[in-house]
């Protein structure tokens, strides 16, 4: 993956120093709406005041923790102001929600806004949400192929990245139900497919888990007894998932629990990481691979160590005799036995000379010849 040099610094912007996107989401708007005024006294009113005020608290509590935060610039503005120093931002660029009477969850642009707009308000990196169903007819997908492709070219042209989230769905069909768990695979594994293509422009994918740890046989996330996979499928999944994917990408938590989405990542890094002809990992097998290498470094030290004490015909053993400039009278004592090993055989230790308190041994300054 090659980056021009604004899309680099942007994506370090929003990293942390080993290089990882640790970052908090506050772009909810709708959602997020709607929860705190079930939350609020009855008759208050949760308007524009409200929001921008609960986004900055929250700003300027998990920027301290996060590398980066993930805001709207409908209300997350003040928010964005009020991140922690040296915590990055990506700005949400696409309207909330979708029009529920239409067909296709059709994705929809905010009015007044640009990528150009979103850069000039202190945007490190660009997020678009897309629902997105694979199979979905011909002219839908079309209609959102082209809306991504032209979200892609304004980045290029502003030289900034591209962060493409995507939500999976099958219209008619609960995305919390079993029915729905057995077709996430498929539909999270073909949209990863699809927008890692070039043409798309995007430089990291948010995307779904492709399975629903609720329906995974022998998770502690399981509920009831029914179940869409076992445990070593849904591995498998994961697996298959990744193999598509030819972009970085992050997993969303999609607001299950803490404990729950930590089993998901869990299970993801048992098998996402390993090749398919692997077998799985065990204790055992770590600790076998750590014998193999205590072993090869004993081989390579038995090889190397004879080679070291050979006769060399170059000046090499004994720079250190010339390297020297201080007079060994004034060698502190404790200095001098800590490079023993080093300096011993050209500055042998006087035994049983006392040293002084302060380590330096006694001597007499030497003395100098009168001024000419």
């Amino acid at each position: 993956m090659k980056l021009t040099p604004g899309k680099l610094a942007g994506m370090k912007a929003v990293s942390n120093e080993r290089g990882i996107i640790a970052a908090a989401a506050m772009d909810q708007r709708g959602s997020l709406q709607k929860s705190l005024k079930a939350s609020a006294p009855e008759g208050k009113a949760i308007g524009d005041h409200e929001m921008e005020e609960f986004k900055s608290l929250v700003a300027q509590v998990l920027t301290q923790h996060a590398s980066a935060i993930l805001l709207d610039p409908e209300w997350g503005l003040p928010a964005a102001r009020a991140r922690a120093k040296g915590s990055g931002l990506l700005l949400a660029y696409e309207k909330t929600g979708y029009d529920a009477t239409e067909a296709g969850r059709l994705p929809d642009l905010l009015d007044v806004w640009s990528v150009q707009r979103l850069k000039e308000a202190g945007a490190d990196c660009i997020k678009i949400l897309l629902y997105y169903n694979p199979k979905d007819p011909a002219k839908i997908n079309d209609f959102k192929h082209a809306w991504t492709e032209r979200i892609g070219d304004e980045c290029k042209a502003n030289d900034i990245p591209y962060f493409l989230e995507f939500v999976t769905y099958q219209d008619g069909v609960d995305e919390k139900s079993l029915e729905f768990a057995k077709l996430k695979p498929e539909l999270v594994a073909g949209a990863m497919q699809e927008f890692s293509k070039d043409r798309y422009g995007v430089d990291v994918l948010k995307v779904e888990v492709p399975v629903n740890m609720q329906f995974v046989q022998g998770a502690k996330s399981a509920k009831g007894t029914e179940y869409a996979y076992t445990r070593e499928q849904a591995g498998e999944l994961f697996r298959k998932a990744a193999a598509v994917a030819t972009k970085p990408f992050i997993y969303l938590s999609a607001g299950v629990s803490n404990d729950e989405f930590t089993e998901t990542l869990a299970l993801a890094t048992d098998y996402d990481v390993w090749h398919e002809t692997h077998e799985a990992v065990s204790v055992e097998a770590v600790i076998a691979n750590l014998g193999k290498n205590v072993a090869t470094a004993k081989a390579v030290l038995r090889r190397v160590i004879p080679m070291i004490g050979g006769s060399r015909v170059c000046e090499c053993p004994s720079l250190l005799k010339a390297a020297v400039i201080t007079s060994p009278a004034a060698f502190p004592h404790a200095t001098r036995r800590r490079l023993d090993l080093l300096i011993g055989k050209y500055f042998p230790i006087e035994r049983g000379r006392p040293a002084s308190r302060t380590g330096h041994p006694r001597h007499t300054p030497a003395s100098r010849p009168p001024l000419q």
